[in-house]
């Protein structure tokens, strides 16, 4: 099994070049049994993960059945959330279970953050070569 994977910065705004570039990750996402591939943005400033309302839509998620709330910072604090765990792919490797905060906010980007996907992958960013690599954490027992 590889035990690390490379992906390159995405470019956001073809006229800025370099300076555009975001690390956005491919993952599939599935919840009961609906699955949907989808880039989210790894933010090492963000506490949680941040589903947008519209892929959780797409998930077929509802969010009436959703009863935690999660209150939310910065730009997406006047937006209620909910909690939602959904199953990540990433590459290769085992499934992981990650929770979202799913706000209602229809513009917000998915966004990866500390809790949990953080505690779940470990993320080496190679800013100058504009990519980053990502491996799971050990289990040890």
């Amino acid at each position: 099994m590889v035990d690390k994977a490379r992906f390159a910065f995405t470019e956001m705004n073809p006229q800025l070049g370099a300076l555009s570039t975001l690390p956005y990750l491919p993952i599939v996402l599935t919840y009961q049994n609906q699955s949907l591939s989808v880039s989210g943005l790894l933010d090492t400033g963000s506490s949680v993960n941040v589903l947008p309302y519209e892929i959780g839509l797409r998930l077929g998620a509802v969010w009436e059945r959703q009863r935690l709330s999660v209150p939310l910072g910065g730009n997406l604090a006047r937006f209620e959330a909910r909690a939602l765990v959904l199953i990540a792919n990433v590459e290769q490797f085992p499934p992981v279970e990650l929770a979202f905060a799913w706000t209602r906010d229809r513009n917000a980007p998915l966004i990866l953050g500390h809790m949990n996907f953080f505690l779940a992958f470990d993320v080496c960013f190679y800013r100058a070569e504009s990519v980053f690599e990502i491996s799971p954490k050990r289990v040890f027992q």
